[in-house]
């Protein structure tokens, strides 16, 4: 599958094909310490934020993956 912007949809490969292989050949070996892909994730996100900006999609609303900037656990 591509990316959301054309630009991005080499890097999503990348990440893609490093994330499988540490699971793959680490993760469900019982090694799950350290992050090898983490840097090519990085990337990629920058990559496609910027994409949605240029695309003008709306993302109020929807939360992203990573720490919750100001909010608890138990915000009920």
């Amino acid at each position: 599958m591509n990316s959301v912007g054309e630009a991005c949809t080499e890097l999503k490969r990348e990440y893609d094909q490093c994330f499988n292989r540490w699971f793959a050949e680490k993760f469900l070996k019982g090694e799950s310490d350290g992050d090898p892909c983490g840097q090519l994730f990085k990337r990629y996100q920058l990559c496609v934020q910027k994409a949605i900006k240029e695309k003008d999609i709306p993302i109020e609303g929807l939360e992203f993956m990573g720490p919750s900037k100001g909010k608890t656990e138990d915000s009920s």
